[in-house]
């Protein structure tokens, strides 16, 4: 098994509320979990091969519950990456050369039932964790906004953050609003839901702790 390690930032946007029931091991609040992914690795490796400043995202459709299966999902590969890298993030992303069920790409790998075609393409991304803010395009697939959450009444940033001490993710996340829609093969659409903004340290063993 190659080891692999990184260090990057995510966006995630979900179909649950703020919050994001799965965080707290309860059920989706919409009875399905649908999910738009996307991350900025800034450094890291896969075995000798480097993944520095490359980046990766996918589309997730479970029918219910995340642990219940029946997902199915895209991949998209930067298309930037020559012939080792695109391999060595797609052993990644479907959980290969991990420890079971050691992060979240192990984890939703072994609930995908669906897995379509990965797609090498463009993928605009930047995303500032500090302050909530996130744009992710893919031409012809998806697009992602992400924003702070607004009090109602002031208008005014509102900053809460989730702390997963033995998360499979990362142990600390910032979380904002999101909005996505897509279109091809796997096809969400929804607004002013689960942002999620998130420094990681991922490697082969899980989240590299602080």
């Amino acid at each position: 098994m190659a080891h692999w390690e990184f260090r990057g930032r995510e966006l995630v946007n979900c179909s649950c509320e703020y919050g994001c029931n799965c965080q707290f091991n309860a059920l989706p609040d919409k009875g399905h979990c649908y999910a738009v992914a996307a991350i900025q690795i800034d450094e890291g490796r896969h075995g000798d091969t480097p993944l520095n400043g490359l980046r990766i995202a996918a589309i997730f459709k479970w029918p219910g519950a995340i642990h219940e299966g029946n997902g199915e999902a895209i991949a998209f590969v930067d298309r930037q990456a020559d012939e080792a890298q695109r391999t060595a993030l797609l052993r990644i992303m479907t959980g290969q050369d991990t420890d079971p069920f050691a992060t979240m790409f192990a984890v939703y790998a072994a609930t995908v039932t669906n897995m379509h075609e990965p797609v090498f393409t463009d993928i605009e991304f930047e995303v500032d964790v500090e302050g909530r803010k996130g744009r992710l395009s893919i031409p012809n697939y998806v697009e992602m906004v992400g924003e702070p959450i607004r009090n109602k009444v002031t208008g005014e940033a509102s900053r809460a953050q989730i702390v997963l001490p033995a998360g499979f993710e990362y142990e600390v996340a910032d979380i904002g609003s999101a909005s996505s829609k897509s279109a091809g093969p796997v096809q969400v659409d929804f607004s002013d839901s689960y942002g999620q903004f998130a420094n990681l340290h991922l490697s082969s063993h899980g989240v590299v702790r602080s």
